[in-house]
């Protein structure tokens, strides 16, 4: 395995012997594996090592085309999952909308302080009235009789078909950088066009996180699939490292949410 960890994180180590896991079971046992919920970064890794796997599969699926959250299914070759294979129900939150307002840090919070695992929720979205998020199938229950109110707010919850997705509000720019190294404070400081003082002042205040971990560390060098959440900012997805110019500057392609537009 120290092949493998070496082009990774160290904090990534447990995360792949997770992966090991699941390419073994689905290579010796010849049964098909459905991840949990992953971020980008950790779909990127379960790709970069199912390359050594060629009898196995992966296909990914988070409930709608432009999903950032995916479960995997991995599974031999000749296998062919259909979309009730991913286990995924949408879930749509009644609540009185002229009167509360909700948001996606107030909705996950909840879900999480009632003891889900995040690994359980796909992506959240609205289209700036209507809440839905993703989840597995197998809480569903259980969230039924726990969710009654978010931040003081009661709410219903019901299971939709997918026929009626809503069109999320958020979209995604893409947008070329150049930055001198990939450091967190570098790539902050260019995207958002604010000083470097400011973004290491950002990711000191516990406002910035690395695939929803806190980060306190502003020389961390990011990688790609890193989704990089900056509170009252947006978000960044590092989409591709594609080389350096003459005066050694890094070339990134990005995926930028911008909130302040």
């Amino acid at each position: 395995m120290e092949d493998i960890y070496q082009h990774f994180r160290e904090e990534e180590k447990f995360f792949i012997d997770q992966v090991a896991d699941w390419l073994q079971k689905v290579e010796f046992q010849y049964s098909p594996y459905l991840t949990p919920f992953l971020n980008p970064r950790e779909q990127y890794i379960v790709e970069s090592m199912i390359g050594q796997h060629s009898d196995v599969k992966i296909e990914a699926f988070g409930g709608y085309e432009a999903a950032e959250r995916k479960r995997l299914f991995l599974s031999p070759s000749y296998f062919e999952p259909s979309q009730d294979d991913f286990e995924i129900k949408i879930v749509e939150i009644r609540y009185p909308k002229k009167f509360a307002e909700l948001s996606h840090g107030k909705i996950l919070g909840t879900i999480m302080g009632a003891g889900i695992k995040r690994e359980l929720i796909g992506d959240i979205i609205s289209d700036g009235e209507e809440w839905q998020f993703f989840v597995d199938e197998s809480i569903l229950a259980y969230l039924y009789s726990s969710l009654t109110k978010i931040d003081n707010i009661s709410v219903k919850l019901k299971e939709v078909p997918y026929t009626d997705i809503i069109i999320p509000k958020d979209s995604w720019e893409e947008k070329a950088v150049i930055v001198s190294s990939l450091r967190l404070d570098v790539v902050l400081a260019n995207v958002f066009h604010v000083s470097r003082q400011k973004s290491k002042e950002l990711i000191a205040s516990n406002k910035v996180k690395i695939n929803w971990r806190e980060s306190l560390r502003p020389d961390v060098a990011l990688g790609i699939h890193d989704v990089i959440f900056i509170r009252q900012y947006g978000r960044i997805r590092l989409e591709a490292i594609e080389g350096k110019t003459k005066k050694e500057k890094i070339r990134l392609q990005l995926a930028v949410l911008d909130r302040n537009r």
